[in-house]
C-alpha cells in the first residue's frame, strides 16, 4: 500500500519485528480472553493474539486447526521449527527489541526472553491441527504472539486462545488488573441512577423554568448510565465465560451516544444558549456541525480499532495511522468547545460595561471563566494525566486508570450541573 511507503522500515524485515514489538505494548486489545481468528495468507514475522495479567493458577490454551502453507518461491525450504507460539512478559518487549536489532537474521522463537509455546514441527503426517497448554509460573503480564521465521511463507490457519486465572477452582478470564471493574462500574451505574432520577424529578417540579438544555442533559445523564451497566454487564460476561455476549456492542453503542451529547452540551452552554440567547449564530452552529460528525468518526474509528484482529497484513501500520489520527480528532474537537466559551465570556464582559445589568452580567461572566476553567482541567486530565498515570501503573492495579477516569467524570458531571442550575438561577432574576 503506498500510504506506508513514508516508513523507512518496508526493507528491513527485522527491523520491521521490532518496530512490530515495539507498538503491542500500546495495543487496545478487546476484552474479550476467548479469541478465534482465522489467519489467511498471512506473511508477518511476528503478531500478537493477547495481552494477559495471570496471577499464580494462571493458564494459556491454544487450539490450532486447518493448518496450511504456500511458499512464495518455489525454491523455499520449509523448517517448521520456525513457526509457532510464543508468550513473553511485556516487560521483556524492549530487551526483544534490542536483541532483534543486534542479530537481523536470528529468530525470535530462540531468544531467552520468551517461552515457546509450541512449534509447527508438533504437527504429525497426516495431521493439521494441534493443542497446546500451559501454565504459568511466574505471575505477571504476558504477551501471546505467533512468529514465522521464513516469511517467505505465507500461514492460513484457525485459532482459539483461552487465557485465564484459577479462583477457587474456577476459571476467571479477566486479566488481572481489571478484576475490580465490574464492581466499579456496578457503582457507577447506581451513582449515574440516583444522579438522573434526581435531575428528571427536579426538571419536573421546576417545569416552568426548565429548558431545552436540562432536557438534553438529562438525555446525557441517561446514556452515561446505560453505558455504565453495559460496562458492568460485558466484564462479567467475560469473567465467568470468556466472552461478553453482545455487551460489548451495547457498551460501544451507548459510549457513542454519550460522547456525542457531552460535547454537545458543552458547546450548547458555552454559547449561552437557552440563558443568553434563544437561537445560535451562524458561527455558533458551524462548531456544532464540526464537533459532532468527528465525535461519530473517532468513537466508530476507535471501536473498529480496539476490534480488530490480526488477520490483516498491515494491520500494525494502520494502527499507527489510526492511533495518531484519532488522537488529533480528538484535540480538534478539545480545542473547538473552547471557541463558543470564549465568545461568551467576551460577550459578556462588553455588555457588563454598556447596559444596565452590570451585576447580572458580571455574574454570568464569574460564572462562565469557572466553567471554562473546570473544562480545561477535565479534559487536561482525561487527556493527558490518565493515560500517563495508567502507563506506571503496575498491571495488576490496571483498574485504578479505569476508576480515576471515571471518577474524573462523574466530578465534572456534577459541576456541570451546578453550572446549569447557577445559570439558570441568574438567567430568573
Amino acid at each position: 500500500m503506498e500510504i506506508f511507503n513514508f516508513f523507512p522500515l518496508s526493507h528491513h524485515p527485522m527491523l520491521q519485528v521490532s518496530y512490530a514489538l515495539l507498538i503491542i505494548s500500546s495495543i487496545p486489545f478487546a476484552i474479550s480472553d476467548i479469541k478465534e481468528k482465522h489467519i489467511v495468507d498471512d506473511s508477518r514475522k511476528s503478531f500478537a493474539f493477547q495481552r494477559f495479567g495471570f496471577l499464580k493458577d494462571g493458564h494459556a490454551l491454544i487450539s490450532i486447526k486447518d493448518i496450511s502453507w504456500k511458499s512464495k518461491t518455489h525454491k523455499a525450504q520449509l523448517n517448521l521449527n520456525s513457526m509457532g507460539f510464543y508468550i513473553y512478559k511485556s516487560s521483556f518487549l524492549f530487551p526483544i527489541i534490542m536483541e532483534s536489532i543486534r542479530n537481523k537474521h536470528s529468530c525470535i522463537l530462540s531468544s531467552k526472553y520468551v517461552q515457546v509455546l509450541s512449534t509447527f514441527e508438533k504437527l504429525t503426517t497426516n495431521s493439521s491441527a494441534y493443542n497446546v497448554s500451559t501454565a504459568i509460573d511466574e505471575p505477571d503480564e504476558y504477551i501471546l504472539s505467533f512468529c514465522n521465521c521464513q516469511p517467505e511463507f505465507e500461514v492460513s490457519m484457525y485459532v482459539h486462545t483461552e487465557m485465564y486465572n484459577l479462583k477457587h477452582g474456577e476459571k476467571e478470564f479477566l486479566s488481572a488488573g481489571k478484576t475490580n471493574l465490574p464492581i466499579l462500574y456496578f457503582l457507577l451505574f447506581l451513582i449515574y441512577t440516583s444522579f438522573f432520577v434526581m435531575w428528571v424529578f427536579t426538571c419536573i417540579k421546576q417545569r416552568p423554568i426548565t429548558e431545552k438544555i436540562h432536557t438534553i442533559m438529562g438525555a446525557l445523564l441517561l446514556f452515561k448510565m446505560l453505558s455504565m451497566i453495559s460496562a458492568f454487564e460485558d466484564y462479567m460476561y467475560v469473567r465467568k465465560t470468556g466472552t461478553p455476549h453482545g455487551w460489548d456492542i451495547a457498551f460501544y453503542v451507548f459510549g457513542l451516544f454519550k460522547s456525542v451529547l457531552l460535547f454537545t452540551v458543552i458547546v450548547l452552554i458555552g454559547t449561552g444558549w437557552c440563558f443568553l440567547k434563544p437561537h445560535l449564530q451562524v458561527r455558533e452552529k458551524k462548531v456544532l456541525m464540526i464537533v459532532m460528525p468527528l465525535q461519530v468518526v473517532a468513537n466508530i474509528a476507535y471501536v473498529i480499532l480496539k476490534e480488530k484482529g490480526p488477520t490483516t497484513i498491515e494491520w500494525f501500520m494502520l494502527y499507527i495511522t489510526w492511533n495518531r489520527t484519532l488522537l488529533l480528532v480528538d484535540l480538534v474537537c478539545c480545542c473547538a468547545v473552547f471557541f463558543p466559551i470564549s465568545w461568551s465570556i467576551r460577550s459578556l464582559r462588553e455588555a457588563s460595561k454598556t447596559d444596565g445589568k452590570a451585576a447580572r452580567n458580571l455574574e454570568k461572566l464569574k460564572l462562565f471563566k469557572q466553567f471554562y476553567m473546570v473544562l480545561v482541567g477535565y479534559l487536561y486530565f482525561t487527556r493527558v494525566a490518565v493515560p500517563a498515570i495508567g502507563e506506571r501503573l503496575n498491571y495488576r492495579y490496571e483498574w485504578v486508570g479505569d476508576a480515576t477516569e471515571e471518577c474524573t467524570a462523574w466530578l465534572f458531571m456534577c459541576l456541570f450541573s451546578i453550572t446549569l442550575s447557577r445559570l439558570k438561577g441568574i438567567h430568573t432574576w
